[in-house]
């Protein structure tokens, strides 16, 4: 592996009288093979003496690479190349998932979540846009909270493993271009108003300690393609390895904005928009986050709904992956209908709810799925289906075209593939085609810590990538209309589950033609 970082374990010469280079240019010429000219910070120049003459001249450099070529930041006594550590993050808009890394075997050590500190200031990324908005301090408030997240999930690692900030010569962080402002202290209100001109797509890899970072090392950022399309994408890519792919593939990632990118190592298609919480249960009234006591299955047999909860408890609320389930197994046994709207007469636990007098049926003790949280999944998964659709039009091929169709993100690494094929979030396609690709943008992050060459790869991918704003097109809200319904209007997109629609008519036919028999 060719690391972002790298600690090179030298025995050099003692200098003589006949051989009287400085501690650094013995350093120096022993690294020029293979690193060139390497550039001393300050504090190595001032640990030579005495760590050279009381080791024996047997040293280990540590080096970490830059836009300028490699920096030595460390020197130690001895060989300590085997104590080589990294972090990667995905620094999200409400976690911040870090992996500790061990940079010489390619090993994870320890992988922790933690709350993004800067949902005091709002749960969603706008909120926390405006309130930053012509007042810098607020811009410092938020950009600590970030940086602050950052030090507790190092704190956490280092209980875990004993391993702290101090050890790691270098971390990735792959995040949108929102928080990557938020992170480098740039007002992050040209995310979100025309022109869409961000203060800066790319950054240079900074030392941790001017960011308040305690690693002895850089940091380095994911580039972001424009304003809804960040680094996290671009990681994921790279994890997914959609731009090395013969076949035409398709990457998609849904949270509250959804992001698409579809190509090959010929072209990439971005595009991006947005889509809504609720599948991560953000706007569902009883919906919740994947976490203890949190419905994440459900399954409806002879009008009873059958559950999983994480942990094992009684239930709280229902997750993403749940809502799925709920919605796919109310539709496939006619609960609701084409439109997601709630036929009372399947069910006794379908009932109005004061004091809206709102339909709503109950999967769980007093837990209750109402007609407006449908409404509201099917605006998220019409807007999704919809970017496909869009941008496969704009290629003029179908998904039949395409090899994988991959999903990102943790809501897609626990979908039930064919729930969501049901409701039309996924096309209906070989299923061993979809490929849940789980945190994509932290594997693209500890890719690129660990093969330094990702870097220029990532340049190539933005260099042939054309990107669309979907909220730009002009038709996209008449397509997205016809695929608000379940699975879509055009249910000869989904021949899988208009089968079982008949099959599932055919059945309650036959079960009503023997109770009349009898």
């Amino acid at each position: 592996m060719e690391g972002l970082s790298q600690k090179i374990y030298l025995e050099l010469e003692e200098p003589t009288e006949e051989d009287n280079r400085s501690s650094w240019e013995r350093i120096q010429d022993a690294l020029r093979e293979k690193f060139g000219r390497v550039i001393p910070s300050l504090e190595v120049l001032q640990m030579l003496y005495p760590c050279c003459e009381d080791s024996g001249w047997k040293v280990t450099v540590s080096l970490a690479y830059s836009e300028e070529g490699w920096k030595a930041l460390r020197l130690e006594p001895g060989n300590t190349a085997d104590c080589h550590y990294g972090y990667c993050a995905d620094l999200g808009s409400t976690t911040v998932v870090m992996r500790l890394v061990d940079c010489r075997r390619g090993e994870t050590l320890g992988e922790v979540s933690v709350n993004n500190r800067q949902i005091a200031w709002g749960a969603d990324i706008l909120t926390r846009i405006f309130y930053c908005k012509d007042h810098p301090e607020h811009l410092q408030e938020l950009t600590k909270a970030a940086r602050d997240s950052f030090l507790e999930a190092m704190e956490v690692l280092r209980r875990k493993t004993g391993i702290g900030p101090e050890a790691c010569l270098c971390m990735t962080v792959a995040g949108n271009a929102a928080m990557m402002h938020f992170f480098y202290g740039l007002d992050p209100f040209c995310v979100f108003a025309s022109p869409y001109a961000l203060r800066a797509t790319h950054f240079p890899a900074y030392t941790g300690r001017s960011l308040g970072i305690p690693i002895g090392g850089m940091v380095y950022s994911f580039p972001a393609r424009a304003n809804y399309l960040g680094g996290d994408i671009i990681s994921g890519i790279l994890a997914s390895d959609l731009d090395r792919q013969e076949e035409i593939g398709v990457f998609l990632d849904i949270g509250t904005n959804g992001e698409l990118v579809i190509g090959n190592r010929d072209f990439l298609l971005g595009g991006a928009g947005a889509a809504g919480p609720a599948l991560e249960g953000g706007v569902v009234r009883t919906g919740m986050r994947a976490e203890e006591g949190a419905v994440s299955y459900v399954k409806l047999t002879d009008g009873e709904f059958h559950l999983t909860v994480i942990g094992g408890g009684a239930p709280r609320g229902i997750c993403g992956s749940g809502i799925v389930d709920l919605l796919a197994e109310l539709f496939l046994h006619g609960w609701v209908d084409i439109r997601g709207r709630f036929l009372p007469q399947a069910s006794e636990k379908i009932q109005r709810r004061e004091p809206e007098q709102e339909l709503a049926v109950e999967y769980a003790p007093d837990l209750w799925f109402y007609q407006s949280d449908i409404s509201e999944f099917i605006k998220t998964k019409a807007a999704a289906h919809t970017m496909v659709e869009y941008l496969m039009r704009q290629i003029g091929l179908t998904m039949d075209d395409v090899g994988e169709f991959h999903v990102a993100g943790a809501f897609g690494t626990y979908l039930n593939k064919e729930s969501a094929v049901a409701v039309g979030l996924y096309p209906d396609i070989d299923r061993s085609r979809i490929v849940s690709e789980g945190n994509a943008s932290l594997e693209g992050a500890m890719y690129w810590l660990l093969h330094r060459q990702a870097g220029q790869r990532m340049e190539e991918i933005l260099g042939k990538m054309e990107y669309i704003q979907f909220g730009a097109v002009d038709d996209f809200l008449h397509l997205m209309i016809a695929a608000e319904a379940l699975p879509h209007t055009d249910l000869s997109q989904y021949p899988t589950v208009e089968k079982k629609l008949r099959e599932s008519y055919s059945s309650a036919r036959s079960v009503h033609s023997t109770a009349q028999t009898v």
